[in-house]
């Protein structure tokens, strides 16, 4: 079980945000979107996530919340804010956590920022409790599958890569997924929910078969190579996960020796992003290019 750490750990914070592409017939309401060009305060949100300016991406997200107090989506948003700082701070979505079999496997070194964790927690809280009420009055409604499947990915992810809470972690994934199975079930353009199940593919594909073969009596099955297929729809057409599938894709990609694709995936993010430290460092170690000394944070 060990082994899930920090693997599904990733899966999941890519299934945390699943639903962000659900399309639906009110361009107003995040989950109804089909593109980022549908609402641009979120799209504005997540690109300055994209280009480590955390502070601001919450302020974005924090004035859309304002204005639709009763949508999830605001909270869940502000959640990944949280995590994926964290995550950046502690180097997660870098090679040289993807190509460290131990840190792969175990998560990271230390304890994350409590903090950070704190408002990570509460966000995600909220989230779940705007949710629940959209399901009381509709079982189904998209709004709701959204936040709770941004709930249970972030969650574990912050479980097993961050607290070094493996068990947790794995209790949340079948829920995650089956919540991204019933959104792309009702909205089969939404191929952002590609992100979670691609990770979950892979990183469960890519454990011992002993430990797979445990998994599955918990009906909890991988594979690499559809993940990386699942990986790759969602960066080709996904929304506002389309970056964050695209550094998973390739770091997974460089996992497995694919080198053209990781360096093509990761020169596409850092001219999309062309002020993001982290892309463009990514980007040199793929291409065996020296580091610049103000990228060497991570």
């Amino acid at each position: 079980m060990r082994k899930l750490l920090s693997l599904v750990a990733l899966v999941l914070f890519a299934t945390a945000a699943v639903t962000m592409a659900r399309a639906a017939d009110e361009p107003s309401r995040p989950a109804a979107s089909t593109g980022l060009s549908q609402v641009p305060e979120l799209s504005d949100g997540f690109t300055l996530l994209y280009t480590q300016h955390f502070p601001e991406a919450r302020a974005t997200f924090s004035e859309w919340a304002d204005v639709h107090p009763a949508e999830p989506f605001p909270q869940a948003a502000l959640a990944a804010s949280f995590l994926f700082e964290e995550l950046y701070r502690q180097g997660v979505l870098t090679s040289d956590f993807f190509l460290n079999e131990k840190r792969f496997l175990k998560g990271i070194e230390g304890k994350p920022d409590a903090e950070r964790m704190k408002q990570f927690r509460e966000a995600l809280t909220k989230a779940r409790v705007l949710a629940k009420a959209k399901l009381a009055q509709s079982p189904k409604d998209p709004e709701a599958l959204f936040a709770l499947t941004i709930a249970a990915g972030m969650e574990s992810n912050a479980n097993a890569i961050l607290e070094k809470k493996q068990l947790d972690a794995l209790k949340l994934i079948k829920e995650a997924n089956q919540d991204a199975k019933q959104l792309l079930a009702q909205r089969p353009d939404a191929l952002d929910a590609n992100v979670a199940l691609g990770c979950a593919n892979y990183i469960i594909g890519s454990l011992g078969a002993g430990t797979r073969f445990m998994l599955w009596f918990g009906n909890i099955h991988g594979d690499k190579k559809l993940g990386m297929v699942q990986m790759q729809d969602a960066a080709d057409k996904g929304h506002y996960l389309k970056p964050f599938a695209k550094i998973l894709l390739a770091l997974a990609a460089r996992r497995e020796k694919q080198n053209e694709l990781a360096q093509r995936l990761l020169k596409e993010l850092t001219d999309e992003f062309p002020t993001s430290d982290l892309f463009a460092a990514e980007y040199a170690k793929a291409m065996g290019r020296p580091i610049p000394a103000d990228m060497r944070a991570n």
